[in-house]
This record gives structure tokens, C-alpha cells and sequence, in this order.
């Protein structure tokens, strides 16, 4: 019976196996469409235009669980076949232009921003939906347009004339993989050299991290040598501004050390025919700065001591989804709703906790939970603590809650992510290599 069991266990994997990839075959061609939106509006109104649509040669994401999302993120992009309405590809994002929505200025101003998605090229006529969603991840916005695939408007990119890139990293398996590309910024022609030292020493640092020590053969990882006019990167409040292949800048949102690009559309134009879908900017600048967004870009500065750390840190956001696990009493930042559970796997207000990790929370912990005394003190003995719900978190000095005392997404100082973090990288690399 045992054998009986084991074998019908194997046709159905194999049968499972061929349905996913029967199911791309069915609807996409081994192509990427490249979406341009213009995202604008202000606190009370937000609109969604189509600017923009490419054809670039492979397609480098997902080829299983087309219709699933790994991470709710903040805004999701739909496509559906045109005909039979079936949801046949579906994906989550943040963007800067949401954020930007949290702050005063969008009270009394009206701004738009460019948003670059990338979705497996269709062989027949489909219909896209792109939504987004507020801090109560209820959908502010939506709008659906129709794309054939033979529109003779579709730009073709990345056939010639693809920027140079070196591989870093092959995975053991290409056709089920993880692919990221770092991409040079402020780095010109002759610093190229620089550029992919700082590259390596990037890869290294992300795959110190468990558990992307032990899943890197899934990973593969190019370095794209775009040149920059002129070295370094833009500082508004100095009045410094720069030649650069991105046109990055600190001082985002009036912050200084937010260092960000809004060009979306150059930098994925640079990234044309490459093998990428993670994308990580290495920025050529010593002062302290980086953002990440998720499914958009990581963005770090590349000679800054913090450089290792950080890089990580904004990796957590960009490719996991993970949420910032710290607050300052003087810059509280009110992006998390206290009566609603966020969409972040490493975040709770409590509210919704069934499914985040209530189960690795030892009998008798107390929720929420006080912090060790021994935290962010020197020799703290790290091996006596325990997960559990600690403020503060996500910018709330109360009401939201981490689920471990220290982690990467906290301090630059802790050397690893925390057990709620490492589970969560793990199941999202899973779904996407699996």
C-alpha cells in the first residue's frame, strides 16, 4: 500500500508540475510586457493612466502559481484573459507616490509619479487591473485597460544595443530562480571597476544572511554598468545636483538621508535585455541614505560604513515585503492603523495576529511582550531571548508590534534577521523557485 501511495504521490507532483507549466505555455510567450503608468493625484483623489508599453526579449519572473500573491504589498497589478476573464497573472507592489500620499504636502498639492510593472507577454488579447490600496488596505483606486499583443505601439526594447552587464552569480537551476541585478548610479565609465567590487561586496554581504546563506544557489546575479555623466549623487539641500544615469537625489520628501530615484522608466530602460527582475542600486556616495520599495527597487549607498547593513536592510523591503521594525519618539509616522493588521509578515497591531507567527511564541509569553533589558546594550545575551509581540514597530512608538527584541529590519548593529523575518524570506523564496 506504502508503494501504491509513493507512486501515486510522484504522478501527481509530475502532473501538478505539468499543469504550471502548461498554464504559462497556454497564455504568455517567453517575453516580458513592460507597463508604464503615471500614478497622480493628492490625499482625496488619485487617478491611473497608462504612458507607456514595451516588449522586451525573456521573461525573468514566475513561470508557477501565476495567480497568487506571495505578499499583499500595497497596490497589485491583474491581468486576465480578455475572453474567458480568468485571472491568468497577478502581482503586488508599494510606491513612493503612496507613500508620498501619507504626508502633509499631499494635502494641498497635486503631484504625479512614473510606476514601471512587468508582467509575462501575453499570446492573446488581455485586460490589465492596477489598484491601490490605503494604510487600511481598503482599494483607493482602480483602473482596467485592454492590451493586444499585436498593437503596433508597443515599443520593442532590449534587442540591441543592451547595456553591458557581468553575471556575479549563476543559479543552479536558471529556468527556477531568483533573478537580481545591481545597476551603477553616479558611477561614470572609468569608475566601472568600482562599481563591481561594490557589487560584490553587496552579494556577499546579502548572502552572509541567513536564510539567503543557505538558499543562494536559487539566486543569480548580474551587475549593469550604466554610466554616469558625472560621479556621485544629488543633494537638493546643498544645492548639488548631478549628471547621473538615474537622476537619484537625497532629501526625498524634505528627508535627508532618504535617498530615492523617481525615474522609473530610465532605469528600467537601462535594464532592458538583461536577465532582472530584483533590482538593487548601488549609488556612488559616502553620505548615509537608501529606501527600498517593494517589487520596485532597492536603493543604497555604496561607500558609507553602513553600506553592508543597509543594502540588507532595504533588500528586507524591496524583495520580502518586510516592514521597518522601529520608531523614534520624534518622528512617529502614523502608517499603520492600529485597528487593522498590516499586510507586512513581520508586523502586527494585535488585531488580526492568527497566521503572523503566533506559533513560534513559547506557552506563557506575555503579548505584548517587554523588551530584554539587556537590548541594544553591549554583550547582550541574544540566546535568551524570545519571540513575542514588542513595541515599538513600524514607526509607532505604540500599538504596533515586532516580534523579536533586535533584527536587521530594526539596526544596522544586529548581524542577522530575526526568526519571524528568516521564515518569511524562506516561504517567499520558496514560492517563487518551487
Amino acid at each position: 500500500m506504502k508503494i501504491i501511495k509513493s507512486v501515486l504521490t510522484i504522478i501527481l507532483t509530475f502532473a501538478a508540475l505539468a499543469v504550471s507549466a502548461q498554464d504559462f505555455n497556454k497564455y504568455f510567450t517567453d517575453s516580458t510586457l513592460r507597463i508604464d503608468y503615471i500614478f497622480s493625484g493628492n490625499a482625496s483623489e488619485q487617478h491611473i493612466a497608462v504612458d507607456e508599453l514595451c516588449r522586451i526579449p525573456r521573461w525573468y519572473g514566475k513561470h508557477q502559481r501565476l495567480s497568487e500573491l506571495p505578499v499583499e504589498g500595497n497596490g497589485q497589478i491583474t491581468v486576465r484573459d480578455h475572453h474567458s476573464k480568468e485571472v491568468i497573472y497577478k502581482n503586488s507592489f508599494s510606491t513612493l507616490f503612496q507613500e508620498w500620499l501619507s504626508y502633509p504636502e499631499a494635502k494641498t498639492q497635486t503631484r504625479s509619479f512614473e510606476n514601471v510593472f512587468l508582467v509575462p507577454f501575453p499570446k492573446d488579447t488581455i485586460d490589465v487591473t492596477v489598484d491601490l490600496r490605503n494604510n487600511r488596505r481598503e482599494i483607493m483606486t482602480t483602473m482596467t485597460h485592454t492590451v493586444a499583443p499585436n498593437d503596433i505601439l508597443i515599443r520593442h526594447l532590449g534587442e540591441h544595443g543592451v547595456t553591458p552587464y557581468k553575471t556575479l552569480q549563476t543559479a543552479d537551476d536558471t529556468t527556477h530562480c531568483i533573478h537580481i541585478a545591481y545597476i551603477a548610479e553616479g558611477y561614470k565609465a572609468e569608475e566601472m571597476p568600482t562599481f563591481l567590487a561594490d557589487c560584490d561586496t553587496a552579494m556577499e554581504a546579502l548572502f552572509a544572511h541567513e536564510p539567503f546563506k543557505t538558499l543562494r544557489g536559487r539566486f543569480n546575479v548580474i551587475a549593469v554598468e550604466a554610466p554616469s555623466m558625472d560621479s556621485g549623487t544629488s543633494e537638493p539641500s546643498k544645492g548639488i545636483w548631478k549628471n547621473t544615469a538615474l537622476h537619484s537625489h537625497f532629501d526625498t520628501f524634505y528627508s535627508d538621508r532618504y535617498l530615492t530615484t523617481l525615474h522609473l522608466k530610465d532605469l528600467h530602460d537601462w535594464l532592458a535585455g538583461t536577465p532582472y527582475e530584483h533590482i538593487i542600486v548601488l549609488v556612488n556616495t559616502e553620505k548615509y541614505g537608501g529606501g527600498g520599495i517593494l517589487n520596485s527597487y532597492n536603493l543604497a549607498m555604496a561607500h558609507h560604513r553602513a553600506f553592508k547593513p543597509v543594502v540588507v536592510h532595504e533588500f528586507g523591503h524591496s524583495f520580502a515585503g518586510l516592514g521597518d521594525e522601529y520608531a523614534y519618539e520624534f518622528e512617529q509616522v502614523p502608517m499603520y492603523p492600529h485597528d487593522v493588521e498590516p499586510w507586512e509578515p513581520n508586523l502586527t497591531t494585535l488585531v488580526d495576529f492568527q497566521g503572523k507567527w503566533e506559533d513560534l511564541i513559547a506557552d506563557g509569553t506575555k503579548l505584548p511582550t517587554p523588551e530584554p533589558k539587556d537590548l541594544d546594550k553591549p554583550g547582550a545575551n541574544m540566546k535568551r531571548w524570545k519571540v513575542g509581540a514588542y513595541e515599538p514597530a513600524g514607526y509607532s512608538m505604540h500599538g504596533v508590534y515586532r516580534g523579536f527584541p533586535d533584527c536587521r529590519m530594526r539596526t544596522n548593529e544586529n548581524p542577522v534577521f530575526c526568526p519571524i523575518c528568516q521564515r518569511a524570506i524562506t516561504r517567499l523564496v520558496d514560492f517563487y523557485t518551487k
